[in-house]
């Protein structure tokens, strides 16, 4: 047999050998892990949903304020363009997320700075790529000089701003009321504020500049309330009021008096105030000067 016909049919063995095995030499299926996931979690409740019907002197501020929640997306979930426009009878889903709705006690998280010394400036030389000559070294010794020109330094005991604030939301925070500290704010013992004790009559004053969303007595454990709304982040409320001073839909500026101190639906005379950031309790100590007792 000629060596050609011998590695002829030697070729034709192999292929007749592949064709008769029967396996695919395809790839390996690829699994979606991140499909996977994703359908899991859509799967997975992850809010509770609460039908709630509107009854009168209710407004979507203080719906949402009573679970916890924020106003603009209680507004978006039920679309209503206008926050201010739900009627008695209506009804609206509210998605309750998981937790109770309040937030850490732990201490904000100040961005970190070094202030220094009056009289001494700290600078930090700027990062270029420059080939070394003797008019690169001159331009870098010029680029220090002008960056140690242009330092200024932060008056002692300036505050510090807070990480992950906007600072299109900042707000110059005041004592709602004169008074004893006789409650904090407790994650753990929920409560979503503090407590000031004084005497009854005794002026509240509003805390920050805002728009007066809520006054009337039906939240329950609240008493004669008043909420104000400051921006589209941050409310603050004042309950257990004896006499409310303001209507729904009047501004108010800091420091001007919205109530008067009482004991509505409470077991003495206190002002009960919280803060509300995007509809959850922050503790006021955070934005407040607090005086411990």
């Amino acid at each position: 047999m000629s060596r050609s016909l011998k590695l002829l049919l030697l070729l034709l063995a192999v292929a007749l050998g592949g064709c008769g095995t029967g396996v695919r030499k395809d790839k390996a299926p690829v699994v979606e892990y991140g499909a996977v996931r994703r359908a899991a979690e859509v799967a997975a409740p992850r809010y509770t949903i609460k039908r709630h019907t509107v009854q009168a002197g209710e407004t979507l501020y203080s719906i949402a304020f009573e679970d916890g929640l924020n106003y603009l997306e209680v507004a978006e979930y039920n679309g209503l363009k206008d926050p201010a426009a739900i009627r008695i009878g209506q009804q609206l889903e509210l998605r309750i997320p998981p937790d109770d709705g309040t937030v850490d006690e732990q201490p904000p998280v100040v961005a970190a700075r070094a202030v220094p010394k009056v009289g001494e400036t700290k600078t930090q030389p700027k990062v270029g790529r420059l080939l070394y000559s003797p008019g690169a070294l001159t331009k870098a010794e010029r680029m220090q000089s002008e960056q140690g020109s242009a330092a200024t330094i932060q008056t002692p005991g300036a505050p510090e701003a807070v990480a992950g604030d906007d600072s299109a939301d900042a707000l110059e925070w005041g004592m709602p009321a004169r008074g004893k500290l006789v409650a904090e704010f407790s994650k753990s013992a929920n409560r979503k504020g503090i407590d000031i004790a004084g005497a009854r009559g005794q002026a509240i004053m509003a805390s920050a500049p805002g728009k007066v969303v809520y006054a009337g007595s039906g939240l329950r454990g609240y008493g004669k309330l008043v909420i104000v709304k400051h921006n589209n982040t941050y409310l603050s409320a004042y309950a257990h009021n004896d006499r409310i001073m303001v209507k729904e839909g009047q501004s108010v500026r800091k420091g001007q008096q919205i109530a008067e101190m009482g004991s509505t639906d409470a077991d003495q005379v206190k002002l009960h105030f919280e803060i509300r950031k995007q509809g959850k309790p922050v503790d006021p100590a955070r934005y407040l000067p607090l005086v411990k007792s």
